[in-house]
Parts: C-alpha cells; sequence; structure tokens
C-alpha cells in the first residue's frame, strides 16, 4: 500500500503519523502481512496515512486548486477534517489510532460481522433487517453506498438470517472480511471511549466545509464534530446522500478520491454519472490527472 508513495516528499508524513500514535507506519505500509494488516486498528492507521499523503501530494502538484468541500466514508472522514483544516494532523493520528483500538475492542467483546446487499433498495432493506430484528437476531443498516449497495451490520447470525431472507427482495448478500459489525449498536462501547478522547482535541473553524458521514450535512470546522464523530461509530454512513450534497447543493462537478484503491470512485459513478470523477491512487495517477480549465 505504502510503496509507491516512498519517493515522494509526502514520505516524511509517515515518520510523524508514526510519533504520535506509537506504531510503526513504514513497516505497517511497506512490510507487514496481509493477515496481520487486518487487524482493525492497523488498517485504520494504514489507510489513513496513505490518504493524508496523497492529499498532501495533491495539494503539491496544485491538483486540488479550487476545492470547495471534503468528504469521506468512515475512516475517511478523518483524512477529510485534515484536508479541510478542520483537524491538525497530530490530533487525527490520535483520533484514528483510539478510534481503532476501540473498535478493535467493541469487536472483541461482542463479536460481530457485515455484509453487503446487492441489488435492493435502502427502503427494502430496512424491511428486511426490521424483520431480522423481530425474530430476535441482530442487524441494522450500515453503509448507504449508492443505488443497490446497502451494507448490513449485526451479529453472525442476524447477518446470516439476512443473507436467507436476500432473494426475497430480489437481492443478494455479499459477506465482508471484517473485524466487527461496524457502524452499529455493537460499537457503543467504542463510541464512548471515542468521546472521551474527543474532550482533548481541538477543531479548528477549518478552510473547506466537511460533509458528515451520519447526516450528509456539510459542516464547517466550529461544527459540533466532537459529537458526530462519536456518532459515526454506532450510525449509518450516509455516502450516496453525501455524494448528492457534494453535486447538488455545494455545486461540485469534480470529484477527486485520495487514497489507497478506488471504491468510491465506483460508487460515485453509479450516483451521479454525470459527474467527472478521478481516483488519485498513486503519484502516477496525479501525473495523469486531467487538464484544469487553465490548462484548456
Amino acid at each position: 500500500m505504502g510503496d509507491p508513495w516512498r519517493d515522494t516528499a509526502a514520505w516524511s508524513l509517515v515518520d510523524e503519523i508514526s510519533r504520535h500514535c506509537g506504531e510503526d507506519i513504514e513497516e505497517l505500509l511497506l512490510r507487514t502481512p496481509t493477515d496481520e494488516l487486518r487487524r482493525t486498528d492497523l488498517a485504520q492507521l494504514s489507510v489513513f496515512a496513505v490518504a493524508v499523503m496523497a492529499h498532501a501530494e495533491a495539494v503539491r502538484c496544485g491538483a486540488l486548486d479550487g476545492a470547495v468541500a471534503c468528504a469521506g466514508h468512515s475512516l475517511g472522514e478523518y483524512a477529510a477534517l485534515v484536508a479541510a483544516g478542520v483537524l491538525t494532523l497530530p490530533d487525527a493520528v490520535t483520533l484514528v489510532a483510539d478510534r481503532g483500538r476501540a473498535m478493535r475492542d467493541a469487536a472483541e467483546r461482542r463479536p460481530g460481522t457485515m455484509g453487503v446487499l446487492v441489488g435492493a433498495g435502502l427502503p427494502e432493506v430496512e424491511g428486511l433487517a426490521a424483520g431480522v430484528r423481530a425474530e430476535g437476531l441482530d442487524v441494522w443498516v450500515a453503509n448507504v453506498n449508492a443505488p443497490g449497495q446497502v451494507v448490513l451490520s449485526g451479529s453472525e447470525d442476524g447477518v446470516g438470517r439476512a443473507a436467507e431472507l436476500a432473494p426475497g427482495i430480489a437481492a443478494k448478500l455479499i459477506r465482508l472480511s471484517v473485524g466487527g459489525a461496524f457502524h452499529s449498536p455493537f460499537m457503543a462501547p467504542a463510541a464512548e471511549r471515542l468521546a472521551r478522547t474527543l474532550r482533548g482535541v481541538t477543531f479548528a473553524p477549518g478552510h473547506l466545509p466537511v460533509v458528515a458521514n451520519v447526516d450528509a450535512e456539510p459542516h464547517p470546522g466550529d461544527g459540533n464534530w466532537p459529537e458526530l464523530a462519536v456518532r459515526q461509530l454506532v450510525s449509518p454512513v450516509r455516502w450516496e446522500e453525501s455524494v448528492r450534497t457534494l453535486t447538488g447543493r455545494l455545486g461540485c462537478r469534480r470529484l477527486v478520491e485520495l487514497g489507497p484503491g478506488r471504491v468510491l470512485t465506483g460508487l460515485i459513478r453509479r450516483i451521479a454519472p454525470d459527474v467527472e470523477v478521478t481516483a488519485m491512487d498513486s503519484p502516477a495517477a496525479l501525473d495523469r490527472r486531467p487538464p484544469t480549465q487553465e490548462d484548456r
């Protein structure tokens, strides 16, 4: 994950992130086996590190000139807050590290899993989840990613029962390889722990608004981010709605995905096919970025 960024100026951020989280980020990004990186806390630090490096390089080469808002999916919201100038990097690293450890501990205390339902709309999925809960099993909507893609979170039995019932709403459930039932009430202990950490963190007014996962609304830096961050752990990620906020009310006609992979790029193309979207997941991708209006 980290190898493409080793020769960039942003690689210096690796040492800074390591100092503030107590983990060897270079080791995680370059030499740690995949199985070990499945650990929730280590995975989150690794993905966050790559996202902030990608952002730093994109800023350096002018790829984000004229940006009007930021957003991030789940963990990505913390990178978005850094990009918007709402959180300093040290504070963001502190929160990401504690969030990851808290989520891991909560998952060990109350094991769970997640699965994505493909092919059904949100009302049908919500009805299915309610039916499963009526049977005494735990399952909730965790992510509303795009049309026809809604993620469920809960107990093994609850998600398993949802898989059995999925054909009844013309859907199929695909299990996700995750370490717990994230964005569900199973994460309540993690939310309580994160709330304590947030008391020592300052959110600045920032330069750009950030569209929050929990309500798909643009919030300035002096908004109630401690409450939003706590709610995010136990609430659905409203990503489809967030993209519509960016491309509708905020008028964004070009979205740039920063960080490892191109998952969000694919989701955005399903949500807003008329909007230009670019994935900048490597320095080479930055070099291939579309020309700006000035270039044209």
